[in-house]
């Protein structure tokens, strides 16, 4: 299994993904198409964060949004609820070799 690290603009968010993405997904909801995120989704034991991110809730509150303090870069998300088993990384954080010729999966977050 491949290991791919990442990082917001400025380093202080540092991921390493432990997963091979084979899409991408861009949802057109209010936040998502305002922080333009890439987003691949996988378990969180995939996924390994390092720095402090500021979280963001909102309208259901069943995620949290994440994103460097310093930069602003929106660089995942997780679920408010401990047990669900899936998360969503920013591909955009990541060196663009990685996700630019991933078929990509629009997702209609708008109409929920």
């Amino acid at each position: 299994m491949s290991e791919h690290d990442g990082s917001c603009h400025c380093g202080a968010i540092q991921l390493t993904l432990r997963d091979e993405p084979t899409e991408v997904s861009e949802c057109n909801c209010s936040i998502c198409r305002r922080t333009a995120g890439l987003w691949h989704y996988c378990s969180p034991r995939q996924v390994t964060i390092e720095g402090e991110a500021t979280g963001y809730q909102q309208g259901d509150r069943m995620i949290t949004l994440w994103h460097c303090g310093t930069c602003a870069c929106t660089t995942h998300w997780t679920a408010v609820d401990p047990l669900y088993d899936r998360m969503g990384v920013n591909l955009r954080m990541f060196d663009a070799k990685l996700w630019e010729n991933l078929p990509k999966t629009f997702v209609d977050g708008a109409s929920f």
